[in-house]
């Protein structure tokens, strides 16, 4: 099985990310820009929390906020449940389903190294089990 070191070599190491006076709508521009789900949210190298679309649908547009003056950081979830690069995608998986999220900034020392997101690992996985399969079934032809 993967683990999130090997899934980000695989998607890519992009982290986008805000400070937490960033405007909702324009943290909403940059998910809509590179088609993520969720932005990480910095003061400085330290993650202070992160927002996703689900966010905005409960904090700000159920709630009638205005998204050109709500500061991302009002809205944000925090504290973040990090994962560590060797954390397999199992772990992964068994986090956000606990947690009920679906990004998971991976983490190496003090640095963030990347973000799973649940569709990534879904996925890995699919293709984990596609190659199990392929090598079951030439054992048995063979």
């Amino acid at each position: 099985m993967r683990n999130a070191n090997q899934i980000l070599e695989n998607k890519g190491r992009a982290v986008f990310s805000v400070a937490p006076e960033t405007a909702v709508l324009e943290v909403i521009r940059l998910m809509a820009e590179h088609h993520v789900g969720a932005v990480l949210v910095m003061r400085g190298d330290t993650l202070v929390g992160i927002a996703s679309e689900r966010d905005y649908a409960r904090k700000v547009i159920l709630q009638g906020r205005s998204s050109a003056d709500t500061p991302v950081g009002t809205i944000m979830s925090s504290p973040v449940l990090c994962v560590a690069p060797e954390d397999t995608a199992a772990t992964c998986m068994a986090l956000m389903t606990q947690r009920h999220i679906r990004h998971l900034p991976v983490r190496e020392g003090d640095r963030i190294v990347g973000v799973i997101s649940i569709g990534d690992l879904v996925k890995a996985v699919i293709e984990d089990q596609q190659h199990e399969i392929a090598q079951l079934q030439q054992y048995i032809a063979g």
